[in-house]
């Protein structure tokens, strides 16, 4: 079964709208590329008893609708948030294409094992009906060499080496000192009789940063 892949990223860019069914549908119009020309293809999102879907009436010169349940995003996120709550495990990260791939990144302040991985996909499996809403899941730990993207990631990593990337500036490397809630410190090695030096970095200004792993 052919699958429109949408980034929901895109706004929608018209007013326009059309019934098909009885169901009113929003214009999307979405950039493609073919034969190296960018046009416009169309392609409806449509809200239908609380479930959204996509839909189009032209797919690779055919016309026919389509229609693709989409899963509920704030239904997994509260469901991860009722397993996590209560310990020491949070949430990283989670997404959902328009396939219907779930994707749930999870961290812990003492990290994470495959058990934790197994209740939370559990929880998510349980609560969600594939005869109404097919899906693959994916859940997983925070790999060693992923960008720390909370706080508290930070603070569970001082002592260790990141390797930081500011947004306006040039890639250094240092090791963690302290994190609080709004920036956290590092101390970089001084260039032969230079001494070490500490800097401080706002989150926000922080493009990328990541453990140095070492073998």
């Amino acid at each position: 079964m052919p699958v429109v892949r949408v980034d929901f990223s895109t706004q929608i860019g018209s007013s326009t709208s059309k019934l098909w069914g009885g169901v009113k549908l929003g214009m999307l119009g979405i950039g493609q590329k073919k034969g190296g020309k960018s046009e416009k293809e169309v392609v409806f999102c449509c809200y239908f008893k609380k479930n959204v879907y996509l839909c189009s009436d032209k797919m690779w010169g055919r016309e026919f609708p389509f229609l693709l349940l989409m899963i509920d995003k704030f239904k997994v996120l509260d469901i991860v948030k009722d397993v996590l709550e209560g310990s020491d495990k949070y949430l990283i990260n989670m997404k959902i294409t328009p396939d219907n791939r779930i994707f749930v990144d999870i961290d812990g302040d003492n990290g994470i094992n495959i058990d934790d991985c197994i209740e939370v996909s559990r929880a998510i499996e349980s609560q969600l009906d594939r005869d109404e809403e097919d899906f693959e899941l994916n859940v997983s730990s925070a790999g060693a060499d992923s960008p720390l993207k909370m706080p508290r990631q930070y603070r569970r990593h001082v002592g260790r080496d990141l390797s930081v990337t500011p947004f306006d500036g040039e890639q250094v490397e240092g090791t963690l000192m302290e994190a609080d809630d709004q920036h956290f410190v590092i101390k970089i090695k001084g260039k032969k009789k230079e001494s070490a030096r500490e800097v401080s970095f706002a989150y926000e200004d922080v493009k990328t940063a990541k453990v140095v792993v070492k073998i």
